[in-house]
């Protein structure tokens, strides 16, 4: 039997990027291909909490969603909000995924201390958020991706805790 297709979102959060220079969200999607998953939505969003909070929410409603990554807002500006509206979204939260993030990066980067980023399930669609700059999203994004398969098979009852 052969591996389950997961799709992926990708949502940047930023007042000042677009399509066309989004070097976070640019990140993402080979990576996401590489650990095979198919990259079906990318969007990018103001720094609005309620508007961070509605798009996640739209997308963990999406049958052919099991993943959402966001890149962007989780440092301590005053514009960054995404963990606040993520927070407003999912059900149940996974701390140990940001700690393990924020623990493997800040060796490399010190900033890595700044960012109040999390990860939590929300109508079993896991939703990680990532930093805003490019390195952050390669660098946070190798610490997770090798439990990433296993903890999106877990939400959708696909697989044992071992």
């Amino acid at each position: 039997m052969g591996e389950q297709t997961i799709n992926c979102a990708i949502v940047t959060i930023s007042d000042t990027r677009t399509a066309a220079d989004d070097k976070s969200g640019d990140a993402l999607p080979n990576l996401v291909a590489a650990s095979g998953f198919v990259v079906v939505e990318r969007s990018i969003v103001a720094d609005d909490r309620a508007r961070i909070a509605k798009v996640l929410r739209e997308l963990c409603y999406r049958d052919d969603i099991s993943l959402i990554l966001t890149t962007g807002g989780t440092g301590i500006s005053p514009r960054d909000v995404t963990p606040e509206a993520t927070r407003d979204v999912v059900g149940i939260e996974i701390p140990g995924i940001a700690e393990a993030m924020r623990r493997e990066t800040a060796g490399k980067t010190r900033t890595a201390m700044l960012s109040r980023g999390l990860a939590g399930i929300a109508n079993s669609t896991l939703i990680v958020n990532l930093p805003g700059s490019p390195n952050g999203v390669v660098e946070c994004y190798g610490v997770i991706e090798e439990i990433l398969r296993h903890a999106l098979n877990q939400i959708a009852g696909r697989a044992d805790h071992g």
